[in-house]
C-alpha cells in the first residue's frame, strides 16, 4: 500500500480537479468486475475518480477496500467522488512521478 504525505495528497488532489470520474459505483456495488476495470484505469492513467451513484453511505469504506485490493492510495473523498493513486510500474510513464522520487 502507498503512504502519501499531506503535501503529496494536496498536490494529487489539486491534479484531480481536471479529471473526469471513469469508474461508477451503481446496483451491483464493488463486483470482481468492476474492480478489474479500477485497475485497468489506475494502470493507464495513475489518477483516476471514481463516483458512487449507490452505496453513498458506505463510500468511506468501499473506496478503502477498492484502494487496498489494488494496491493504490486513496486521495481524498470529494462528496460521493473518490480520488484513487498508483503510479505506474514503469517509471519514465509516470505523470507524477515528481512527487515520489526515490
Amino acid at each position: 500500500m502507498i503512504e502519501l504525505t499531506s503535501s503529496q495528497r494536496t498536490q494529487l488532489s489539486s491534479a484531480a480537479q481536471t479529471v473526469k470520474p471513469l469508474v461508477q459505483v451503481g446496483q451491483g456495488g464493488v463486483t470482481e468486475g468492476l474492480t478489474g476495470r479500477v485497475d485497468q484505469c489506475l494502470a493507464a492513467h495513475e489518477l483516476i475518480k471514481i463516483k458512487f451513484l449507490e452505496f453513498k453511505e458506505d463510500k468511506q469504506s468501499l473506496a478503502q477496500q477498492l484502494a487496498d485490493t489494488c494496491h493504490a492510495a486513496l486521495v481524498r473523498i470529494i462528496g460521493n467522488v473518490a480520488v484513487l493513486y498508483r503510479p505506474s510500474d514503469k517509471p519514465e510513464k509516470r505523470q507524477y512521478g515528481i512527487l515520489f522520487e526515490e
